[in-house]
């Protein structure tokens, strides 16, 4: 089976095609048990949730019409999207606790589809409610979600028990809406990327001019006309990233979805205008998104707030599935770096070390109040997060017609179709924490193809190798390094990417990162946690810019990872007594050096509470003397 996320082999503008996941085999310390836990820990007791919240009984009182509904907004997509990531999962390596779980749900999806083939639990016996408030409701939503499931249980499974009812609910919608028929939006995209895909599994073009229809019929106010919900203008007017952060990206992968399949100029521009409106201006340091809490949005150009930051774990999702789609699209690192920056920190943060709880915000400073929780009422973040960990074998490598790619680094091996030939790929890497990668091919006999390998945009200095020799030309940072030859069985590529610790400010229009820097190495964004720094109160803490920082690996914290420590300056916070303002003439002026420890921020919030902060004031050596 071609287990794969989006299945752009047959799409005729986009440039790459992607490996299906069940390609490729993990072995590293990083992703790979993290997937097994995925398997073994968190989508069973996710489903466990899912029973005892009611979410899954709603399908059988839809089906038996005995019992009462129990609802929160937007409840059966939670089910969609955890029978998405346990269908990848089970693509990826099978697992028979999970088949019979996943067969389980999907019986029950199937039996509440009504006879027309509207499925929303909600409304299984209330047919007048259906359709009439696509601003606030989620039935399109909850059908996008349907399709995406179904489409990777048909991949991963062969079965097409649960595409039958994704069809027929389909079919059922275009019947609803489209041109000469009824006008409208979803009041939450999702369904514009979800038909697309649906389309590219059943060949049906209609499901893309539907998709097409729904994106068209935005901004002109069928839901409300609000900012907030991307209505406020055509989507081809609009000039820069605004409203609910997640609708809006979700809004964008289809868009980007129904570019690949058309070709549509226009649909590119836009894309483009708002990539770099959201990458330049309105992304925190970490890849997360979303900087307001009113309305989940993201805020005016460089609002990035720390304490305050909104950063849902949902957003930084969607911004790994929409540049996922926008390299798939056109082939450059941009994407890839931006989507690797969200998926190690912005998204992976939002699920605990033992994969059993998780956050809804994600703050780049805290005083110890967030701690991640074992759901929500509105639980779109925890079945969303095991969407995106259960896709990560899948974002590793693309082809295209001049060969192979490699995206990301990590321990493994794949079987990858090349010019229709199996070219073997081991990856010996210590990634994310080392940034030496070996690559060596097998194949029988020889091929001609060029291997492009990515130099990560954070890294100055990388060097490539073929077979022990160094290549010449330069592997700038944010760039794919094309290697062009016949390739021979047990050829070696190294690529060198030097992982130094660097310090990395904001623009000066961040007024709350003024005179502040954030801890980096390789893909990693770091922190300071009062559990490693308990001394002192790390928001008081000023970093010492002159002196050196060092990374170590620490095997038996959190998991093992790469701390970073320092040198710092203290501040006495207590000489300030009740005061809240002092003439600087009269502030303390008193420091004592103290050594500071740094963790990478997708794990803080493991241990005991305590303040923590990413971005960190800077100081000089002369503070002490």
């Amino acid at each position: 089976m071609r287990c794969v996320i989006v299945d752009t082999s047959r799409s005729p503008f986009a440039k790459l095609r992607p490996v299906p996941l069940n390609s490729v085999k993990l072995r590293d310390e990083f992703w790979a048990p993290r997937i097994k836990q995925l398997r073994e820990v968190t989508l069973p007791s996710q489903y466990d949730i899912l029973e005892d919240t009611g979410r899954l009984g709603n399908f059988r009182v839809a089906a038996t019409g005995e019992g009462e509904i129990r609802w929160r907004i937007a409840d059966d997509s939670d089910v969609y999207k955890w029978l998405e990531a346990a269908s990848l999962t089970l693509g990826y390596e099978p697992d028979e606790r999970l088949e019979e779980l996943v067969s389980s749900v999907v019986r029950d999806i199937a039996a509440a589809q009504d006879e027309d083939g509207y499925l929303f639990t909600l409304y299984y016996n209330r047919r007048e409610e259906r359709w009439r408030d696509l601003e606030r409701m989620h039935e399109l939503y909850c059908a996008g979600h349907l399709f995406q499931a179904a489409v990777a249980h048909r991949r991963a499974t062969g079965s097409g028990e649960l595409l039958r009812v994704a069809v027929r609910l389909a079919d059922h919608i275009a019947s609803v809406f489209g041109p000469g028929k009824r006008e409208g939006a979803p009041g939450h995209p999702e369904i514009e990327m979800a038909l697309v895909e649906l389309y590219r599994e059943t060949g049906r073009r209609e499901y893309v001019e539907l998709s097409r229809f729904f994106i068209d019929c935005r901004g002109r106010g069928l839901v409300g006309g609000s900012e907030c919900l991307i209505d406020h203008k055509p989507f081809r007017e609009l000039d820069g990233i605004t409203g609910h952060a997640v609708r809006a990206l979700y809004l964008n992968c289809g868009a980007t979805d129904l570019y690949m399949e058309t070709g549509d100029k226009s649909l590119l521009e836009t894309l483009e205008r708002l990539w770099r409106s959201m990458a330049r201006r309105r992304m925190y340091v970490t890849g997360g998104v979303g900087s307001r809490h009113v309305c989940e949005s993201f805020g005016d150009d460089y609002e990035l707030p720390n304490v305050r930051a909104y950063a849902e774990t949902c957003a930084a999702v969607a911004n790994v599935m929409w540049n996922w789609r926008m390299l798939l699209a056109l082939g450059e690192a941009r994407f890839a770096d931006v989507m690797e920056l969200a998926m190690y920190n912005g998204a992976l943060s939002g699920i605990s070390l033992d994969g059993r709880r998780y956050f809804y915000c994600n703050p780049l400073a805290d005083r110890g109040r967030s701690r991640r929780q074992p759901w929500f009422s509105c639980a779109c973040c925890p079945t969303n997060i095991v969407r995106m960990l259960a896709s990560v074998p899948g974002y590793m490598y693309s082809t295209s017609g001049d060969g192979l790619w490699v995206h990301l680094y990590a321990e493994s091996e794949a079987a990858i179709d090349v010019a229709g030939r199996e070219v073997r790929v081991a990856q010996r890497t210590r990634y994310p924490w080392d940034g030496d990668v070996e690559l060596t091919l097998e194949l029988e006999g020889s091929l001609e193809f060029s291997l492009f390998v990515r130099i990560p945009g954070w890294c100055d200095g990388a060097e490539v190798l073929v077979n022990g020799r160094e290549v010449e030309a330069e592997a700038a940072p944010g760039s794919y390094f094309e290697l062009r030859r016949v390739w021979r069985s047990g050829d070696r590529v190294e690529i060198r990417l030097p992982m130094t610790v660097r310090l990395v400010v904001s623009h000066p229009h961040v007024l709350c990162n003024a005179c502040r820097a954030a801890i980096t190495r390789g893909p990693m964004v770091y922190c300071l946690e009062h559990v490693d720094n308990p001394e002192f109160d790390v928001w008081d803490v000023a970093l010492l810019s002159d002196e050196p920082l060092e990374a170590e690996y620490v095997p038996g914290l959190l998991g093992g990872v790469v701390v970073v420590r320092g040198w710092g300056v203290v501040m006495d916070g207590e000489a300030w007594g009740d005061s809240l303002y002092l003439p600087l003439s009269r502030a303390p002026k008193a420091a004592r050096r103290v050594r500071v420890t740094a963790i990478p921020y997708y794990a803080w919030a493991n241990r005991e509470p305590g303040p923590m902060i990413t971005w960190v004031v800077l100081a000089r050596s002369g503070l002490l003397r």
